[in-house]
């Protein structure tokens, strides 16, 4: 297990708007309650909650990464009308206590899914 610090940063944040993604057309989440990990030099990862995703697409699949910072990963399949897209979504299930916020929250592969992200009207 490594710390993220000042050579590999790592912060999370609540995303401060609207995430909707989408498979095939078909909504799989749909969430105001994302949180936004940034990593390093790394692109933003949108975790969502997995109260939010429609997991009815999901199908657990046997394939596992694994993170210094974060921990183990478990990976799920997305199918709809007939596509599958294998690998597509990934979940810390028991993330080091670091980075706690992110444990049972669900990402996608951006080349996989459409993520729209709405900002949300402060006012």
């Amino acid at each position: 297990m490594k710390l993220p610090g000042p050579d590999h940063p790592i912060a999370i944040a609540p995303y401060p708007g609207r995430v909707v993604v989408r498979f095939q057309g078909r909504v799989v989440a749909d969430t105001a309650d994302a949180l936004a990990l940034t990593e390093a030099a790394y692109p933003a990862v949108l975790y969502i909650p997995r109260s939010a995703a429609r997991l009815a697409h999901f199908k657990p699949s046997a394939h596992r990464t694994h993170c210094p910072y974060k921990g183990d990963a478990s990976h799920f399949d997305l199918e709809a009308d007939g596509a599958r897209a294998p690998n597509a979504v990934w979940s810390y299930e028991h993330p080091f206590p670091a980075m706690a916020a992110i444990e049972n929250r669900l990402a996608f592969y951006p080349d996989t899914v459409e993520i729209e992200t709405v900002e949300l009207d402060p006012r």
